[in-house]
């Protein structure tokens, strides 16, 4: 284990993130909502602290190993999500537990947008700013910064990708080097993002509410600077602007990069990820519209936006609301919670278990019951015309495998802090699939459930945003001992 290198480099990333303080203390100053020394101290302390950690080591060029990109990688969301928490706890309006203040900071930084706040309308327009953006820079933002820009300090950066980047076939870049792979990824994240914005913006949208809700829809993070979400605006377009990025975000963002390089769109239909994709929520879709309307519950048209909006949201894992999904009939709330747990693309900023793996694990379950009628015969599984190496399936399985058993070490312990199994069940997925909103005592808002369970949740949000193995290896004996 390199030390002096993985200091320097946690040492630069939190000197990068030191800057990340000053336009909420430039939103402080303009509206006068007097948080803006929260964000200075915040500043100063993040500065202070990054650099005592590469000071002492600055002149160590040893190059980074694998085995040491899993450990910054770990490091760097819980020790910026640390650091993220201040500006909670030193803002005394919000009045917020240390716990409710990591438990904000890593909900926002892993794009899982569960909340502990209430009131958010009457809330310092800094503070939700700098929760939109603590989203967005999770989102794709600050790990394409950290690989673009490492390198230039004579920090190698393709062992933090491969610990960083989702889904089951890991090192494909898009272009022959790392750094330019990242630029090319921060690029189209930007351009989305500011297209969200204007969008928002000529469909009726403040500026303000505008650019911090494009920073939360791109991020398919589900913050919102309103305690009604998307809701709040009671607008046809509006919703029809986020479904859009929302369905664009949770797409794998190297097709979005093919589409720009070549001006060719043909290949996402090519793609049988995306097909999947596709084909899922228009079926889901289609069901949740049609009961929510003959269920009586809405009329056709409202059944049709909020259904649609609801499904898209939750399915890619995003969690804004124009309704309040927990309490529709039957078996609509579960069906939508479960679609989180398929998740967006891999490659997106979305979370879930990723639509690759399920296509895989479907087609994995048909050649098994082709081998039972024929059990001599030779079945590749194929995306397209590519056949999957056996190692990439097995890896699928694996992922399986250990997100059941987290999934339920993860329920046992939250039962056995008195929460109700609706809860439990849900508040677990909606963490490990960084989803946000659940069913039961955690629909609305997370500030009611015990500590003990909040600190539980946030190891799940971590899990999921780091695939879950990023985060287990380093609990597994041979790391330490290689």
């Amino acid at each position: 284990m390199n030390l002096p290198v993985i200091f320097r480099i946690l040492g630069v990333l939190l000197m990068l993130f030191s800057v990340t303080q000053l336009p909420p203390i430039m939103v402080s100053n303009y509206y006068g909502d007097g948080v803006s020394f929260s964000f200075l101290t915040t500043f100063f302390l993040t500065l202070l602290s990054g650099f005592v950690l590469w000071a002492p080591v600055m002149h160590n060029k040893k190059d980074l190993k694998t085995r040491d990109g899993f450990l910054v990688v770990t490091l760097f969301w819980t020790v910026l999500g640390s650091f993220g928490s201040f500006p909670f706890i030193f803002t005394d309006s919000l009045q917020m537990s240390v716990t409710d203040a990591f438990f904000e900071s890593i909900s926002g930084l892993t794009t899982t947008g569960a909340t502990v706040l209430s009131g958010l309308d009457s809330l310092p327009p800094s503070i939700l700013y700098y929760r939109q953006q603590l989203q967005w820079l999770g989102g794709l933002g600050i790990i394409a910064i950290a690989v673009a820009i490492l390198p230039m300090l004579g920090i190698g950066g393709m062992q933090l990708y491969r610990a960083e980047s989702p889904g089951p076939i890991k090192d494909n870049k898009l272009l022959p080097r790392v750094t330019e792979t990242a630029k090319a990824l921060l690029f189209i994240y930007i351009t989305l993002t500011m297209f969200c914005a204007i969008a928002y913006f000529l469909a009726g949208m403040t500026i303000f509410d505008a650019i911090c809700h494009s920073f939360t829809t791109v991020s398919i993070g589900g913050f919102s600077t309103h305690d009604a979400s998307i809701g709040h605006f009671d607008s046809a377009a509006i919703e029809m602007i986020a479904i859009i990025f929302m369905l664009i975000s949770g797409v794998n963002f190297a097709l979005h990069f093919f589409a720009w390089q070549h001006r060719d769109y043909k290949h996402y239909l090519l793609d049988s990820e995306f097909r999947f994709y596709i084909g899922m929520l228009t079926t889901v879709g289609i069901i949740t519209v049609l009961f929510l309307f003959l269920s009586g519950n809405y009329s056709y048209q409202d059944a049709f936006f909020k259904g649609l909006f609801e499904v898209v949201s939750i399915t890619t894992t995003t969690g804004f609301s124009t309704a309040d999904f927990s309490a529709w009939p039957t078996f609509l709330p579960f069906l939508l919670f479960y679609m989180a747990i398929i998740g967006a693309c891999a490659g997106s900023t979305g979370g879930g278990m990723k639509v690759i793996r399920i296509v895989l694990i479907i087609k994995q379950g048909f050649r098994e019951i082709s081998r039972l009628i024929h059990p001599s015969a030779v079945i590749p599984i194929k995306l397209g015309n590519q056949r999957v190496d056996h190692r990439v399936i097995e890896s699928v399985w694996g992922f399986f495998s250990v997100y059941v058993m987290a999934y339920m070490v993860m329920l046992l312990a939250l039962l056995a802090v008195d929460l109700d199994i609706t809860t439990a069940f849900t508040a677990v997925g909606a963490s490990i699939n960084n989803l946000g909103p659940g069913l039961g005592d955690v629909a609305q808002n997370y500030g009611a459930i015990p500590d003990s369970a909040k600190w539980i949740l946030c190891l799940g949000m971590l899990l999921g945003r780091l695939e879950v193995f990023t985060l287990l290896v380093l609990f597994s004996p041979h790391f330490w001992r290689s």
